[in-house]
């Protein structure tokens, strides 16, 4: 085998007549494919070699060595809200090329930013924020990117409390650390008091952020630390540093879970993000294929699963056929445990089935559940081996017989359950307000084919959309900590890394709220995202919530704080007072001829709103009841 790869390598043979010596010596087609694959990204840079390029020196302010390292680790936006004590870092970008700074007007923007950069593209984001107070109000947003472990390398200034006074102004209380903030939403925070530090700890960040399973981390720099002079440090490229092997399981658990599988007479595939982020979302269709099996999506920020597949049943659920029939086998691919309800009356998992766990994020492993067998390696890696291995393992004709039966059913299912989609939406259009499936449907028509369709909007409706990872496909990206304030930042951010792509943000009413100034950054560096706003003047999500608990609010429909009416927000005016245009709709009549305006403005490289009168659903929807307090009503003393 050296000698077949050496000659390979030396040009002697070729890519075809390599797989063909593999495949005399035994290896099967697949199998052959895989290993040419594999070992061609063995001689490419990412995959944990060095591309030799050397290290080299920089001589300056703590600012400077920052910088440095960053650029040199592949930095192309500086996600940021600047201030007095970072001034160490900023002087230094004055002069250097390559990094653009993008501003946002509230920490939690920033973050969000930078989130919505890393998801899209898989690259770290870069966030500077302003000390103490910056970073705590980052930390909604910072949660969110933990929960999804988002690969952002958080940086801040640091006014320092353990020099002469532990009083200091934007400093940490006395006793305290900032590092000690955000601590439950980083995989690790440091903090820096040595300006030839600097570049180091800067790596270790990077590093520690991209590494599996990724997340955010966090260094506060002190800013005495970024002001001071005459300093040197040794910089290396992101080559040297961040190393992303694709580790493959033990052969002999890949092995035994094939066998599992194949006599598993009810499995089921539970998908997470692990898969998009490796890139697995073929190896896993092919992989549900071979078997027919139901893949089922657990709380996830991705579209895992191409949405109208045939295997696609949707999220798991206790109440899914495909459970209640006795599921024996459920594999766990890229994916952390289910459940998650509040308080919830039992365990939300089959305890009777064996489980296979799939991915490298070993931590998240029978944290809650139990585990029968782990295959602990890359998604892409492990998946190949595994279909390689099922198909070793069984002819055709039997893996005819063990997936026949169940290919029918997926196929009837999904068919039935687009058909009921189509149906409700039929139904529900023509309305004034607009329905959420009527809206839905006319995005998924009228938008791009290949767009990317951020949503923070619990209760919109996307089942009419195709989304899944090719070319000709649109894309879904979301989070799931549900922290609202996320989305208009971080279409901004997604629109950045894939500039040649259409980005539309679809929010509802009150999330904007927690985010209205990511316009202003939309506007300040002409990123054309398109916005639709669902505009049901209402928190759906939350009354829908008091709706199920069926008390007072129910009885007499009443529901407190959900109305966001008396006054109307009038979201265009809002996104125009910052410089960004748009239109209102109110009728289905109007809606593709707006989407299609919007979708213009941004081909021309505008920001674009589109503010949609929407219809509230569900328990409770017809409710605008709200309490009626009027402080000017109040009694109170005079002056005369």
């Amino acid at each position: 085998m050296r000698e077949l790869v050496k000659k390979y390598f030396e040009q002697g043979l070729t890519r075809r007549g390599f797989a063909r010596q593999l495949a005399q010596m035994g290896f099967s087609t697949a199998a052959a494919k895989a290993l040419v694959a594999d070992v061609e990204a063995s001689e490419s840079t990412p995959a944990g070699r060095s591309d030799g390029a050397a290290a080299t020196v920089a001589q300056g302010t703590g600012g400077d060595l920052v910088v440095a390292q960053a650029k040199a680790a592949g930095v192309e936006y500086v996600f940021t809200n600047p201030g007095s004590f970072e001034v160490g870092f900023f002087d230094s970008m004055l002069d250097t090329p390559g990094l653009q700074l993008i501003m946002g007007l509230h920490e939690g923007i920033v973050v969000s930013l930078a989130d919505g950069y890393h998801r899209v593209s898989l690259k770290p984001g870069f966030v500077n924020l302003h000390v103490i107070a910056g970073t705590a109000q980052a930390a909604g947003q910072l949660y969110n990117a933990s929960r999804d472990g988002s690969a952002l390398v958080v940086t801040a200034g640091l006014n320092d409390n353990q020099t002469w006074s532990d009083e200091s102004i934007l400093a940490p209380r006395p006793g305290y650390d900032q590092k000690e903030v955000n601590r439950q939403f980083t995989k690790i925070s440091w903090d820096a008091r040595n300006g030839e530090g600097l570049a180091l700890m800067l790596r270790r960040a990077f590093k520690t952020a991209m590494a599996a399973p990724g997340g955010p981390v966090y260094l506060a720099m002190a800013h005495y630390a970024l002001e001071a002079k005459n300093l040197k440090a040794e910089i290396l490229p992101a080559s040297r540093f961040l190393v992303n092997p694709r580790v493959r399981p033990e052969a002999a658990a890949v092995e035994e879970a094939a066998k599992m599988l194949l006599e598993a007479k009810h499995p089921v595939v539970i998908c997470g993000d692990e898969v998009w982020k490796s890139e697995a979302v073929p190896e896993l269709m092919a992989f549900s294929e071979k078997l027919a099996l139901p893949v089922a999506l657990d709380r996830s920020s991705y579209r895992n699963f191409p949405s109208h597949h045939a295997n696609n049943v949707g999220a798991f659920s206790m109440s899914s056929p495909w459970v209640k029939n006795g599921a024996d086998v459920i594999v766990f691919i890229g994916s952390r445990d289910v459940g998650g309800k509040v308080a919830p009356q039992a365990a939300e998992f089959p305890s009777s089935a064996r489980v296979i766990r799939i991915g490298m994020d070993t931590g998240a492993m029978s944290r809650n559940y139990a585990t029968d067998l782990a295959l602990v390696g890359d998604v892409k890696a492990t998946l190949r081996d595994l279909n390689d291995a099922v198909g070793a393992m069984a002819t055709k004709q039997r893996l005819g017989r063990i997936g026949g039966e169940r290919a029918e059913q997926l196929k009837a299912a999904s068919t039935a359950a687009h058909a009921a989609v189509a149906a409700g939406v039929k139904k529900n259009s023509g309305q004034s307000p607009v329905h959420p499936e009527e809206l839905g449907a006319v995005l998924a028509r009228t938008l791009d084919k290949d767009a990317i369709v951020l949503s923070e909007n619990i209760t919109g409706k996307y089942e009419s959309f195709r989304f899944s990872h090719r070319a000709d496909e649109q894309m879904y990206l979301s989070n799931t900590g549900l922290g609202l304030g996320w989305g208009i930042g971080a279409a901004t951010g997604a629109k950045l890394a894939a500039p040649d792509r259409q980005v539309v943000c679809t929010i509802g009413d009150g999330s904007v709220m927690y985010s209205a100034s990511g316009f202003w950054t939309q506007k300040r560096y002409q990123i054309p995202v398109l916005t639709v706003v669902y505009n049901n003047k209402n928190y759906q999500t939350v009354r829908h919530a008091y709706h199920v608990y069926q008390g007072k609010m129910v009885k007499t429909g009443k529901y407190p704080g959900m109305y966001l009416g008396d006054p109307d927000i009038d979201f265009v005016q809002l996104a125009g007072s910052q410089g960004v245009k748009g239109e209102k709709v109110a009728t289905g009549a109007e809606l593709e001829a707006a989407v299609k305006r919007g979708t213009q403005q941004t081909r021309d490289g505008n920001p674009y709103v589109i503010e949609v009168a929407t219809a509230r659903y569900g328990g409770g929807a017809e409710s605008t009841w709200h309490d009626g307090f009027k402080f000017a009503d109040t009694k109170r003393k005079r002056r005369v």
